[in-house]
């Protein structure tokens, strides 16, 4: 198996000014994936002057795990909901350059640590037995809970070592640690100290949603301080967030974008020597006409010397097989696929292989599931100055991992979506790992609507129910914890789901235990990898949120992964070229 270095490019990503000369003979580039990352790149390839690109997605339409549904006059965000940060987010200048951000609300940004939805108002904690957890003892607990969230911050930003007793998990140790404050403070009574063992476990829920991870006893506590935070005010688009992804696709040529195109396997070439570009155990006969007339082997421009393949692109190293039986040449790929897709499915989407320490660097991060669940009520029930109803179970608080993920089978991999892996909590108790459900600000905009929140091996539980059973066990929970039984059942509900949808499997990226940052630039580095001097360069590049070291999980490192894979080819075509007419004749 080739050995595959880490680039020596920072994965910091750089913007160059100024218009940039196109090479004169076009090479062919594919991007599968058209959600953020696969649109920048796309973009960002038509701006600098090439005309040969191609975009791919397997679903009907763009955004990828951007998807906003259209309420009355707001949006519901089924995906992505938050812009994260200001200060140099390109997500935030797009959004203000457009104009996208005039009518937020006050209740529809946050300059703290946001936690799902952060908004003015209170935040209900209720228990199991239908009691509200007192505000005082809440924010009590609060101020010890982020205090500790600080110190796990600082293994890795202060290179402090991970003790064995923690595990190297986030979920351990902060379990045991708050454990051992809580049960020690002198002040507190023994019923006391039990809330707050409860309040912990709905805490970690909560963190474990924010975190995309089944259980935070799965994330790392010597990498959790990497993920870096982009300073200034998270933002709410009211229009929806799919108005960014509008942007970056109104200036795509249709002609450019082939929809409902699902890839069976990207055949790339590993040497100058071992070209595979029919697919294993088939043949070379399905391959069919490209669109405008395109060859899906070779057109005008694939008759040249050795050396203009190399540096004008005419080699086509690369065939896309798609799963309609197209076969489509290319010089470069850029691939976007999901984490999750990539651990589902990268066996079978290349030919050859990719390199041993891809495929383990895929092993090794983790993706889960978070959905939301949306409930709309004709009227709320919920008093004025609630923000959010937080499900506190008080019978977890003697539980180890309190639905945390302690009881996961051994080997199994971590976040990784499909059937035969067993849940935290018992399958007809799916319902207990739902952390939260939050109010929608403001009324006005949004109507009397709630938002609830599941993630782990239990939020594709509940994608296997339907609508019915999920809103009348969402009905039985909110009766149980706010103590009214007169709840009606909701006029209409909305869910998604991210983890059984096979073009995604997932919602997003986090460094599970036993993984590093340099995990997600061993994703992100392309192949052939740079001892492979022979091949064609850059035939499969790498991009999406989880190829971010700083700021996998988020939109804004989703779209600068696709920049950074565009201008890896801007920036070969105009040094090749510059190479190429500058050199004396001899």
């Amino acid at each position: 198996m080739q050995s595959c270095e880490i680039s020596s490019d920072s994965t910091d990503d750089s913007h160059s000014s100024g218009p940039r000369r196109p090479p004169h003979r076009q090479p062919r580039i594919v991007v599968i994936g058209a959600g953020l990352a696969g649109l920048a790149a796309t973009k960002t390839l038509l701006d600098a002057g090439f005309t040969d690109v191609r975009l791919l997605d397997a679903s009907h339409r763009v955004g990828g795990r951007v998807q906003s549904i259209q309420h009355g006059t707001a949006s519901l965000e089924l995906g992505a909901t938050w812009i994260h940060g200001t200060n140099g987010n390109p997500v935030y200048h797009l959004a203000q350059e457009h104009g996208l951000l005039e009518h937020t609300t006050d209740s529809e940004r946050s300059v703290g640590r946001i936690s799902l939805y952060g908004k003015n108002g209170v935040a209900h904690y209720r228990t199991d037995r239908g009691r509200r957890i007192p505000k005082d003892l809440v924010e009590e607990f609060s101020d010890l809970y982020n205090e500790v969230f600080k110190l796990t911050q600082e293994f890795y930003q202060n290179g402090k070592p991970v003790c064995a007793e923690s595990q190297n998990s986030v979920g351990v140790f902060t379990r045991d640690y708050m454990r051992q404050r809580i049960t020690s403070d002198p002040d507190d009574s023994d019923a006391v100290k039990k809330l707050k063992l409860s309040l912990l476990q709905q805490y970690l829920k909560v963190e474990s949603c924010e975190s995309s991870s089944p259980s935070m006893d799965e994330v790392s506590l010597s990498e959790f301080g990497e993920w870096t935070e982009i300073p200034g005010a998270h933002h709410v688009i009211p229009g929806g967030f799919m108005k960014i992804v509008d942007i970056l696709a109104r200036d795509i040529p249709p002609r450019n974008v082939s929809l409902g195109k699902a890839v069976r396997c990207v055949h790339w070439t590993a040497s100058a020597q071992g070209q595979t570009h029919q697919r294993r155990g088939g043949g070379g006969g399905n391959r069919t006409r490209g669109e405008g007339g395109r060859d899906g082997d070779h057109n005008e421009n694939d008759r040249n010397t050795a050396g203009d393949r190399l540096i004008l692109g005419a080699g086509r190293a690369v065939r896309v097989e798609c799963e309609d039986e197209e076969w489509l040449a290319a010089d470069h790929v850029i691939v976007t696929a999901s984490l999750g897709v990539l651990k589902d499915r990268h066996e079978a989407l290349f030919s050859p292989p990719l390199p041993e320490e891809k495929v383990l660097a895929i092993e090794k991060l983790g993706i889960s599931t978070t959905n939301k669940i949306f409930l709309e009520y004709a009227q709320p029930f919920w008093s004025p100055e609630c923000n959010s109803i937080q499900l506190v179970w008080e019978e977890e608080e003697e539980e180890e991992g309190g639905g945390e993920g302690e009881k996961k089978v051994a080997g199994e991999e971590a976040g990784e979506a499909g059937e035969g892996r067993r849940p935290a909590l018992p399958e007809e108790q799916w319902y207990k790992k739902i952390c939260s459900f939050d109010v929608l600000y403001p009324p006005q905009r949004y109507g009397h609507v709630l938002n609830g929140w599941i993630c782990g091996e239990e939020a594709l539980l509940m994608e296997r129910y339907d609508d019915d059973t999920v809103a009348e066990t969402c009905t039985e929970l909110l009766r149980r914890f706010t103590g009214n039984p007169d709840i009606p059942k909701p006029r209409r509900i909305l869910r998604s789901s991210w983890g059984s949808n096979p073009y995604i499997r997932g919602s997003y990226s986090f460094t599970r235990v036993g993984s590093s940052g340099g995990d997600f630039e061993r994703l992100a580095t392309p192949l052939p990898c740079a001892d492979s001097t022979k091949a064609p360069p850059l035939q499969v590049l790498f991009a999406g949120e989880a190829t971010h070291r700083k700021y996998y999980s988020t939109t804004h490192g989703a779209l600068l992964s696709g920049q950074r894979e565009a201008n890896r080819l801007v920036e070969m075509y105009q040094d090749l070229h510059s190479a190429k007419t500058t050199t004396p004749n001899v």
